[in-house]
């Protein structure tokens, strides 16, 4: 199959890219970005008024396959993340069973082969069972074709056991993905310690209890020589952390999510599980350092933490719901009108969080519209306005704070391996 792009504004910032070009696209692969392109393509797109970028690369993706599909599929998910823009997703650990041999590897992947529009990377766990007590055998995981290790919803709170698993990271060259969390110092919160946790008199979360475990792992990540990815940071301090252990150049990255930059805990309306997430919803001080942080490059990934529930695990409140919200269909919106349209963040610097820095973070050759590279292509329509309706979803999962929000910037077209998976803004089924 052969597409040509036409006369879209290409951000492509690991090439450096930021001007209106034709992009030839044959065989699957990008043959040649350039100026006013003349090739016989059977596919002509018109990318005049959109922008033109890598396939986005989310690194938090929650699929539940294998044993929670009643929550979310491979399928489900993947067309989710198409929608969204990606082209690439990294699914956590959290699985039932959990993600911690090479045989659910090798399951996950065979039904990503046989049902996913998108590419999808698995990631594997830290301990065995997720139970913190035994380390997986990270060298098998990574035969298996894990792109990093993660115990993903919560923190190894042994710190022997943690520095050992990073050891095993730095001999197989893989990240460790960190979710940071002293499920002690947490003592049964559900909401941010603040404002709504007094109205709604719920048991607070204190920004400690992230910051506490920010600063072991990073201590003991620098002690291994390991390469370490925060997971959804959400407080001042983390922010502050992660600054100064960058100036000491430690092998640190973190990312953001679209809900930790966009809301904050004075936003939550009632009691509404739709709202529950972890980390949670902290102040508007934590959520503007967030911002910051995006904006000086001391968080340099977004990435969803796309965390698809049922209806009835969401319904009951903050006591009883589940945590978190789904996330790979309002991502690039959120992007587009929060940090973009309000002049926070260039849409280079947006694209380059979404495409080229997570790929930097698992070493992953994609996340550029090089010449002779696969062909993983966004074309969006960044000033199509619409108003989120959880109704419309491709996910299983509707738990979202954001629904009936306007906002601007749609995936109009995606391709994926030169393949069109979505066409003027709907899944295209033909390949």
């Amino acid at each position: 199959m052969s597409i040509l792009i036409k006369n879209g504004h290409v951000i492509d910032p690991g090439n450096g890219l930021d001007k209106i070009l034709d992009i030839f696209v044959e065989d699957g692969i990008i043959k040649k970005v350039g100026k006013s392109l003349e090739f016989n393509a059977e596919t002509i797109i018109d990318a005049s008024e959109n922008w033109v970028t890598p396939g986005l690369i989310d690194l938090h993706v929650h699929l539940r396959s294998p044993g929670l599909e009643y929550k979310e599929e491979i399928e489900t998910g993947a067309n989710a993340a198409a929608i969204g823009g990606f082209t690439t997703i990294c699914a956590m650990p959290n699985t039932k069973p959990v993600t911690d041999c090479k045989e659910v590897v090798r399951k996950i992947y065979k039904e990503a082969a046989e049902k996913a529009k998108v590419n999808i990377l698995s990631i594997g766990s830290a301990t065995k069972g997720q139970q913190g007590k035994e380390l997986t055998d990270v060298k098998e995981l990574k035969e298996a074709g894990v792109c990093a290790i993660s115990e993903d919803g919560y923190s190894v709170m042994n710190s022997l056991l943690l520095k050992k698993s990073l050891e095993e990271c730095v001999k197989n060259d893989l990240p460790m993905f960190s979710h940071c969390e002293d499920i002690d110092l947490v003592d049964g919160g559900v909401i941010n310690e603040g404002i709504k946790s007094k109205e709604f008199n719920l048991r607070g979360i204190s920004n400690a209890s992230e910051e506490v475990i920010v600063s072991r792992d990073i201590i003991i990540s620098e002690s291994v020589g390991a390469r370490l990815h925060l997971c959804h940071m959400s407080t001042k301090g983390c922010v502050d952390i992660i600054e100064d252990a960058k100036k000491r150049g430690a092998k640190v990255t973190a990312e953001a999510t679209p809900h930790h930059f966009s809301i904050c805990d004075e936003d939550i309306p009632s009691d509404d599980g739709n709202y529950k997430m972890n980390p949670p919803l902290r102040s508007r001080e934590d959520m503007e350092a967030i911002i910051r942080g995006l904006k000086e490059n001391i968080i340099e990934v977004i990435a969803t933490d796309h965390a698809p529930h049922h209806e009835d695990e969401k319904n009951k409140g903050f006591k009883a719901s589940a945590n978190g919200i789904v996330g790979l269909e309002t991502a690039l919106p959120l992007g587009v009108t929060n940090l973009v349209n309000k002049g926070i963040l260039t849409a280079y610097e947006l694209i380059e969080k979404m495409t080229v820095n997570p790929a930097k973070v698992i070493g992953l050759n994609k996340g550029k519209l090089s010449e002779g590279m696969a062909a993983d292509i966004a074309i969006i329509d960044y000033k199509n306005e619409y108003e989120i309706d959880v109704k419309s979803f491709k996910s299983k999962g509707k738990n979202s704070p954001f629904h009936g929000l306007k906002v601007k910037g749609r995936v109009k077209h995606l391709i994926v391996s030169g393949n069109i998976k979505v066409y003027n803004y709907e899944l295209h089924f033909y390949k």
